[in-house]
């Protein structure tokens, strides 16, 4: 080495493993096998990242969503019927909005959530965004339409840039399912059919036991004034009162007091009254309350509060609805009622029989009254009052397939009522036909893509799959003008006629 120069070195080292000479200069002072051992490590590391210097492309969805194989489509169509089933039972119709609106259109909706909306490129002089939930497009549907009264359903994605929790049905995309009823009505009779929505698809959804936690928003405003409360306040008080059901109580004063500058008298206050939870007794019980009934918002909002119990009580609804008065829900466009469905661990009561708290395993379902919303949109600032209830689906979701995947329950992921099969060779061009019968008499039917498949394998298909109807054909069933139908379970066959196949294919599938 005494012979070469160290650039001379340098220079050949950096030519032959297409390193920085910079970082070929540490070679300098070296025995040629420690030059020899430390390229090696280097041209490794070369080969690990790669001739460019990126990091091998990583094939995976994008963070905070996920794909969905045909098992777990199967589960969700069912949630998905049932949730809708319900929605029409209640008379609503359904619309459809872009995914993406205006940025301005959902700008100063969503308070302190308003970070979490997810801001796409300027690709054509329009600042947009991603929907962040089905309300807010709901509300510039109604006012660009000029429309006052409707009572509608929406089932579509939206998109929010949080911080995503996957095992517990948190992600970035996913569905959400509306209900909501929009026109001036007498108070509280929309209000309480959203909460007899929730009582019903939950309970049809057999999810385990729930509970419906019901406030209002007059009555929050009204006890955060009371409470000292100054104005300019009252949302960021409100969001983070709305943590409640996440974290304890000394947290949440913790955040109040330290960070959003509220004075320790007022948290301790608010403290009092948000472990309070009853039902109508706890309205008339606060009616009388000396602080809060100096209040005109919160007594407006006790005495409708009253009201909707009654009404619950006629809709056979209140077993499993609670006045909670920690409920805050931080959405700044709610102006009345507010509630938030949770599965429990408990017995059947939203109360243990010790008096003891439910144990909360996860919100799915949440709404209330926004009667400011639409006048928001509206030229002239006219209101629609609007009330409304979303199912949070993909909570339900994970719940329905773990549920699934404990009980073992062979989950089917066609609806296929028959197989079109032939028990010998060179019957391809009849079993066609016979397919194409059955799919333009509406029957659900399948071929196998083969010209002389064995039965045994087409036997196997319908087992594999769930079929429970097999249409076998040979030579002597097309010569007698009928068709040999198997039950799949059973192994019963029956010879029927090729005139009432379709009938009887229909009335072995409907039972």
């Amino acid at each position: 080495m005494g012979f070469v120069s160290v650039r001379l070195c340098t220079g050949i080292l950096a030519r032959w493993t297409g390193i920085c000479p910079r970082s070929v200069c540490a070679f300098s002072g070296m025995t040629i096998s420690q030059i020899d051992e430390e390229v090696a490590k280097l041209l490794e590391l070369k080969a690990q990242i790669g001739d460019d210097g990126k990091q091998p492309f990583q094939l995976k969805t994008a963070k905070g969503t996920r794909d969905f194989n045909p098992k777990q489509m199967a589960i969700r169509g069912r949630v998905f019927n049932t949730i809708v089933n319900c929605f029409k039972r209640h008379g609503a119709e359904t619309i459809d909005t872009p995914v993406f609106e205006l940025k301005e259109t959902l700008t100063g909706k969503y308070g302190e959530d308003s970070k979490l909306i997810y801001d796409l490129k300027d690709q054509g002089g329009e600042l947009l965004s991603l929907r962040y939930d089905l309300t807010v497009p709901f509300a510039r549907y109604l006012a660009m339409n000029k429309i006052t009264n409707i009572k509608r359903y929406h089932i579509a994605k939206v998109y929010r840039r949080d911080n995503p929790a996957m095992t517990r049905g948190r992600y970035r995309e996913f569905y959400q399912c509306d209900f909501d009823i929009a026109g001036q009505y007498d108070p509280m009779i929309p209000d309480a059919e959203c909460l007899k929505i929730v009582h019903e698809i939950l309970s049809d959804l057999d999810l385990g036991d729930f509970r419906i936690k019901v406030n209002d928003r007059r009555i929050l405003d009204g006890m955060f004034a009371v409470c000292g409360v100054p104005d300019e306040k009252f949302r960021t008080i409100c969001s983070t009162v709305d943590k409640l059901d996440k974290v304890p109580w000394e947290d949440v004063k913790n955040e109040m007091v330290n960070e959003k500058g509220l004075a320790p008298e007022a948290a301790d206050l608010i403290g009092e009254y948000v472990s309070l939870q009853g039902g109508v007794d706890l309205a008339e019980k606060l009616l009388q309350d000396p602080k809060l009934s100096q209040s005109k918002q919160a007594c407006a909002g006790l005495t409708d509060m009253k009201q909707l119990f009654i009404y619950l009580e006629l809709f056979k609804a209140t077993d499993k609805v609670v006045f909670d008065l920690s409920l805050a829900r931080g959405l700044d466009y709610y102006t009345g009622v507010i509630y938030e469905a949770v599965l429990t661990q408990a017995g059947p009561s939203p109360v243990t029989p010790q008096g003891e708290e439910a144990v909360s395993v996860g919100s799915v379902a949440g709404g209330g009254r926004y009667d400011g919303l639409v006048g928001m949109f509206d030229p002239k600032g006219r209101k629609v009052p609007c009330v409304g209830v979303s199912i949070g689906i993909e909570r339900v979701f994970s719940i329905m397939e773990q549920k699934a995947e404990a009980s073992g329950e062979r989950v089917r992921t066609t609806e296929t009522q028959v197989m079109v099969a032939s028990a010998q060779k060179n019957l391809l061009e009849e079993r066609l036909k016979l397919a194409t019968e059955l799919w333009d008499a509406g029957v659900k039917a399948e071929v196998m893509y083969k010209k002389n498949p064995k039965l045994l394998s087409q036997l196997q298909h319908c087992e594999d799959s769930g079929i429970p109807l097999v249409a076998i054909l040979g030579e002597q069933e097309l010569k007698d003008g009928v068709v040999k139908l198997r039950n799949v379970a059973t192994r019963e066959e029956v010879d029927v006629s090729r005139a009432d196949l379709v009938e009887e294919v229909k009335n072995r599938t409907l039972q």
